[in-house]
């Protein structure tokens, strides 16, 4: 940030900890040991966060008011967004539910730039026309907000993490192909990084395994068409490197880097996780999490307690079982049901080489896989009692499909 032009505001580096967030109007000590999950004094700004939007007791017309002020500055947006939680909710809302994809026009740069787990689209024109195509099929589709995390400021951007539940029913011709008539709900995670009322960049995770299962579909056709059209193009990968959690012969670190933490429930959050998912430690899940905590997984799975949770994080690695665990951004917010909730945005690199919860890769391949996903965590009197994980096994299996495709055209 030390380059950045301190008389005109920019948007912030992705991954960068802004350790002021902007705000000054709380005049609260930051916390100086480890703290509670329900201190609420875990960030300087909880107070001015506690007072934007919350999603888990509201209904949508309480999401969208019309005459509420102002609750903290938004400088740039439009008049009718009354903080973050509002703009991101509301908007979203227009655009997917009141079908105004046009707002998109106004809400995004025209380069923005979409990282989702099928591919990457890198201008305005294109998101326009992907959520055409995605509302094709699902003319009933409603996309339930669930929960809104963030952070940041309106001179530095804001950055929302945005746990939504969609549903809807097959009854057109479209990308999923001749109408099934049959219904589903699913899972989709978008962070967003927005400045001046405008997303320029965007990270959206969702659940496609859940809406092809749910469909009644054969996933293995739609992983080809993908891995197929990507394969046309050139690619013949979508990453290549080496084992980054074990360089070379080393074991692995014995300390996570915390360095994107902007409070003590972050740096705890990430220290348990690297523990667990780098170092292997999956008996840390058993001290983190409450006796009754609940993991809402992908495939729409719902499962009940520590050791369920422990073999869904087991059973992942199994079926990678050299992936490593990266964290790629990290926000949190006191919570109107008490305690804080925490969201991570991650990436995951290994290879298909066991056996494991992803099932739909079949036998392992030993292709390099890598894995985008996103999970927001509430914890509450020091534990977690809930978790939501989104990553799309979907895209795991397109890219199965890619390496045959590169094997089968290396073959004389």
């Amino acid at each position: 940030m030390s380059s950045m032009d301190q008389n005109k505001p920019q948007p912030p580096v992705d991954g960068e900890a802004d350790q002021s967030n902007g705000y000054h109007v709380v005049e609260e000590p930051q916390s100086s040991g480890a703290s509670s999950a329900d201190d609420q004094s875990f960030s300087p700004i909880s107070k001015v966060m506690a007072t934007a939007l919350q999603v888990e007791r509201n209904d949508y017309v309480d999401l969208v008011p019309t005459k509420r002020k102002r609750v903290h500055s938004m400088e740039g947006f439009d008049d009718i967004y009354t903080d973050i939680v509002d703009y991101i909710i509301r908007c979203t809302h227009k655009i997917w539910d009141e079908r105004d994809i046009g707002l998109i026009y106004t809400h995004y740069t025209h380069n923005c730039v979409l990282y989702g787990t099928m591919g990457t689209i890198y201008d305005r024109e294109s998101v326009v026309r992907d959520t055409i195509q995605r509302l094709v099929s699902f003319p009933e589709r409603r996309g339930m907000a669930t929960q809104v995390l963030w952070n940041g400021d309106d001179k530095q951007g804001f950055y929302t993490s945005h746990l939504v539940t969609g549903s809807g029913r097959h009854t057109q011709f479209g990308h999923w192909g001749p109408a099934t008539g049959r219904t589903y709900v699913s899972r989709t995670i978008a962070d967003c990084m927005i400045y001046r009322n405008k997303i320029y960049r965007e990270w959206v995770v969702s659940d496609n395994m859940a809406i092809v299962k749910q469909l009644g579909l054969d996933p293995n056709i739609f992983a080809y068409d993908a891995a197929k059209t990507l394969f046309d193009k050139g690619l013949e990968a979508v990453d290549i490197g080496e084992d980054r959690r074990l360089p070379g012969q080393a074991p692995p670190e014995v300390e996570a880097d915390t360095s994107i933490a902007h409070n003590e429930i972050e740096v705890e959050t990430l220290k348990w996780l690297y523990e667990v998912f780098n170092r292997r430690m999956f008996g840390r899940i058993t001290k983190v999490y409450s006796p009754n905590c609940q993991y809402h997984g992908p495939k729409m799975i719902e499962l009940y307690g520590p050791a369920a949770v422990l073999h869904q994080h087991l059973g992942l690695l199994g079926s990678i079982p050299d992936a490593g665990y990266f964290p790629q951004h990290i926000c949190s917010n006191p919570c109107e049901e008490g305690g804080v909730k925490v969201a991570v945005r991650w990436v995951m690199e290994g290879h298909h080489l066991g056996y494991g919860i992803l099932s739909e890769l079949g036998k392992p391949t030993g292709q390099r896989l890598q894995i985008m996903g996103m999970t927001h965590y509430h914890y509450k009197n020091g534990r977690i009692v809930d978790e939501w994980n989104v990553y799309c096994e979907l895209s795991l299996l397109m890219q199965i499909k890619l390496g045959e495709l590169a094997q089968k055209a290396k073959k004389p």
